[in-house]
């Protein structure tokens, strides 16, 4: 699938990501507890997919192999967006060495060549977004004063697409 084939709802998750960088994933940790941990995005494909990179004997690892049932938040500038999906573990150094940047070397030890570093593709199934009108605080905070003075609701989107 290209950006072409995507749908405007589907073209606008993608770009809410783009925009956020950093998610919140949540995940079933072994005791059935959820949990969730900041994760740089390091890439997007218009299929869905998210990337991340994190270390293969972590606990957050170890959950999603016995439980690869996700959700990925993001929350930027008035806008949020909540993906459920099914996550993976991929030992691709190609892929891996590809996405490694300096922000991940601040994070993560021994670079791509690292048999401990591995990718997190989530497959995403679902998204819902939010975005409020005007992107700047300014603008989200005459919004407000407007809604209660007029007492109109803040109109925004809100869509709920299949990936």
């Amino acid at each position: 699938m290209t950006n072409d084939q995507l749908t405007a709802d589907e073209q606008r998750v993608l770009d809410l990501v783009n925009d956020a960088k950093i998610a919140m994933l949540t995940y079933v940790d072994p005791s059935g507890k959820l949990l969730s941990k900041p994760m740089a995005t390091q890439d997007t494909d218009v299929d869905g997919s998210l990337y991340f990179i994190a270390e293969l004997h972590s606990d957050k690892v170890q959950a999603l192999q016995a439980d690869p049932r996700v959700n990925v938040s993001y929350s930027e500038r008035g806008s949020w967006v909540s993906i459920a999906g099914t996550a993976s573990v991929v030992d691709d150094e190609a892929r891996l060495e590809e996405l490694w940047s300096a922000f991940t070397d601040s994070w993560l030890q021994g670079g791509p060549d690292n048999p401990e570093n591995i990718l997190i593709e989530v497959d995403a199934e679902s998204a819902e977004y939010w975005d409020a009108p005007g992107g700047s605080k300014v603008v989200q905070l005459t919004n407000l004063v407007k809604a209660k003075v007029t007492g109109d609701r803040v109109r925004g989107d809100n869509e709920t697409v299949e990936m």
